[in-house]
């Protein structure tokens, strides 16, 4: 029983995590822009709106297990990416904290990779048919 309760609170607060991201690019799109161009990036509000998207997609499959795995390598690739391009070596001279901002998305993509491995839980998941 613990380990069910302890799945199905991880895929919560994963799905969360996303869904906040999501909202506050949804909610302001513009600034999210202003932030990935500041980045280098070209065409950021495009970028946005496909972060937007992909975070919205995630939320849906921690929510319902399906393409439970996937979702969890893609999110891992996604947090190590965004570490690296807005938190990155780049930035710790000018601000110790993003060191720590950093660090961080390993934390983050260890919880993924370790939900990749023991998947969605029998009981919480959604069934995709091979």
């Amino acid at each position: 029983m613990a380990t069910t309760i302890s799945i199905l609170i991880g895929r919560l607060i994963f799905a969360a995590v996303f869904l906040m991201a999501a909202s506050f690019k949804f909610m302001g799109m513009d600034a999210t822009a202003t932030y990935i161009a500041a980045a280098g990036f070209p065409m950021p509000l495009v970028l946005a709106w496909l972060a937007a998207i992909f975070e919205i997609a995630l939320v849906i499959a921690f929510l319902s297990g399906a393409y439970f795995r996937y979702a969890c390598w893609l999110a891992g690739a996604y947090v190590i990416f965004l570490g690296f391009a807005f938190h990155g070596p780049s930035h710790w001279a000018d601000n110790q904290a993003e060191f720590g901002f950093f660090v961080d998305h390993f934390t983050f993509l260890a919880g993924l990779l370790f939900a990749a491995a023991y998947g969605p839980g029998d009981k919480w998941a959604w069934r995709v048919p091979r």
